[in-house]
């Protein structure tokens, strides 16, 4: 077995240094020598054999059951030397990544009740983890930071605001929030633009919480928190906006995700879509991350929702892709968690906690060293609806702005 690891590993890790002792003992070092220098060690035969067999599974699944160990330096800097290869993937790992790549629509075939578990799976876990790394404002998507020296909180809100920007959101406006979450962005389209907005979630936590913040606000009247498939919602919709839902959607229902919104949107409407992308083309969704974090979940290529977009009549008429923004949004969430990770064992246990820190920093070091990124898709039904140019979209954010000087009560600090 230590033959085996040796040679595998020194064939597959040829940038950073890493030093792995194997559960026999034995101890070598990959990589090319350079960077931060990584100390890990198996615990038991069997880590060794899950991480030969299928490494994108049996390392999270190591990590967790204690069995994979980081001696030197933390999880996350043993991941960005792994995920920082020039092959995504040892070439022994292939095999299971065509099988995954045959069968991912099947794995995907998200219907309404299939969605409706797949959410509750990963969004209905207990509320005050949550709590532990988002912001006060529960943005549990991509922020938008507009400087290096940007906090988190308020990237989430400059997001906030960047989405309503895009919308040109008008006072009385009708507008659909798809994959509403804990109300944040409903809630500022309610308060900072004026909106009448309709927020729909398949996660009864989250409507709970949503509706919980809308009557704390006095919004309950231009406010409205729906348990909702997205298929089964009525129209129409002067502005629908979709930020970090359309990655539970599902590639075999794309088709349907846009015909429908097509078919909600007024004829003058706009439609912001933000997701989490690929800029590699097509793949299939990491085994770890779909069996314990997000079932059913898929990250698309932006080929693939552009041709369903074109399929579905729809006009795009802007594209910004956000580069590392998920990566610093991420590293915020994980510093954040790793500070509090003691509570976190109040309510779960430590398998939970190695299951989560493994999740966090496995995502942020996918953006941070390989072609994962989000993407803000804007739609029309047809042309003229918005600027010719994009300088309204600065306009805009220095009008909200300007509301959100004047809006009461201040927001809080996660945790106040």
């Amino acid at each position: 077995m230590d033959r085996l690891l040796r040679r595998f590993l020194s064939q597959f890790i040829r940038r950073g240094s890493m030093t792995l002792t194997t559960a026999s003992g034995s101890r070598f070092t990959v990589g090319d020598g350079s960077g931060k220098p990584i100390e890990v060690r198996f615990v038991t035969p069997d880590a060794e054999r899950r991480i030969l067999i299928n490494p994108e599974l049996g390392l999270g699944e190591a990590y967790m059951d204690g069995e994979f160990v980081v001696e030197r330096g933390t999880i996350a800097d043993a991941l960005a030397i792994l995920l920082g290869q020039s092959d995504l993937l040892p070439q022994w790992a292939k095999p299971w990544w065509h099988l995954r790549y045959l069968t991912r629509r099947l794995k995907q075939f998200n219907f309404r009740s299939r969605s409706r578990n797949n959410v509750a799976h990963h969004y209905d876990l207990d509320a005050r983890l949550y709590s532990l790394f988002l912001d006060a404002d529960k943005q549990y998507s991509c922020a938008y930071f507009e400087t290096p020296e940007t906090t988190v909180d308020d990237a989430q809100l400059a997001k906030k605001r960047h989405v309503t920007a895009k919308l040109l959101v008008g006072r009385g406006q009708r507008v659909l929030d798809i994959g509403s979450g804990w109300g944040g962005l409903a809630l500022y389209l309610a308060e900072i633009a004026g909106a009448d907005v309709t927020g729909i979630t398949l996660s009864t936590e989250q409507l709970q919480v949503a509706n919980a913040r809308a009557a704390e606000k006095g919004l309950t009247r231009s406010v409205k928190f729906q348990l909702q498939d997205y298929r089964d919602i009525d129209g129409p919709f002067d502005r629908i906006a979709s930020v970090g839902m359309f990655e539970h959607v599902g590639a075999r229902f794309y088709d349907a995700f846009f015909r429908r919104c097509a078919e909600l949107l007024s004829e003058d409407g706009i439609m912001l879509l933000h997701s989490i992308g690929r800029s590699q083309g097509p793949d299939s969704t990491n085994p770890w991350i779909a069996k314990y974090i997000f079932p059913g979940g898929y990250v698309p290529a932006l080929s693939e929702a552009l041709a369903a977009i074109e399929r579905a009549g729809l006009l795009v008429c802007d594209i910004e892709i956000l580069r590392l923004h998920y990566a610093e949004t991420l590293k915020a969430w994980r510093e954040r968690f790793m500070a509090r990770r003691e509570e976190a064992m109040q309510f779960y246990d430590e398998r939970f906690a190695l299951m989560w820190e493994f999740y966090l920093a496995a995502c942020e070091m996918t953006f941070r060293k390989q072609g994962m990124m989000n993407f803000q898709i804007q739609l029309t039904k047809r042309q003229g609806v918005v600027p010719m140019t994009r300088n309204y979209i600065a306009d805009e954010e220095n009008r909200l702005r300007a509301r959100e000087r004047g809006a009461r009560p201040r927001l809080k600090l996660a945790g106040e």
